[in-house]
């Protein structure tokens, strides 16, 4: 299925984080705490201003970004649990 998000919303991939820590305790699924890092995967066109004029998003397909812990929806698209967020719920971008 493809999905194209509306305004300033970004559709979002979670990127899994390590299963151990630096010590090598393997961490069960229950105490994991959900990752705040991302592949964006679909944009919307951007959000309007004032005056009617499309502003576009600073995010593009492909960037793996940083966002807020309660940040977005969660959505399951083809049997993946997706992400769909405001621009402004997006903290960084990862170079």
């Amino acid at each position: 299925m493809k999905v194209k998000p509306l305004h300033d919303r970004v559709l979002v991939r979670r990127l899994e984080h390590e299963e151990k820590t630096a010590g090598g305790i393997i961490i069960p699924d229950t105490a994991k705490e959900k990752p705040q890092q991302g592949k964006v995967l679909a944009i919307g066109s951007g959000a309007r201003d004032e005056s009617g004029k499309v502003v576009p998003l600073d995010v593009k397909v492909g960037d793996t970004v940083l966002f807020a812990k309660w940040g977005g929806t969660e959505v399951k698209i083809d049997g993946e649990d997706l992400l769909v967020m405001k621009e402004s719920d997006i903290i960084a971008i990862v170079e």
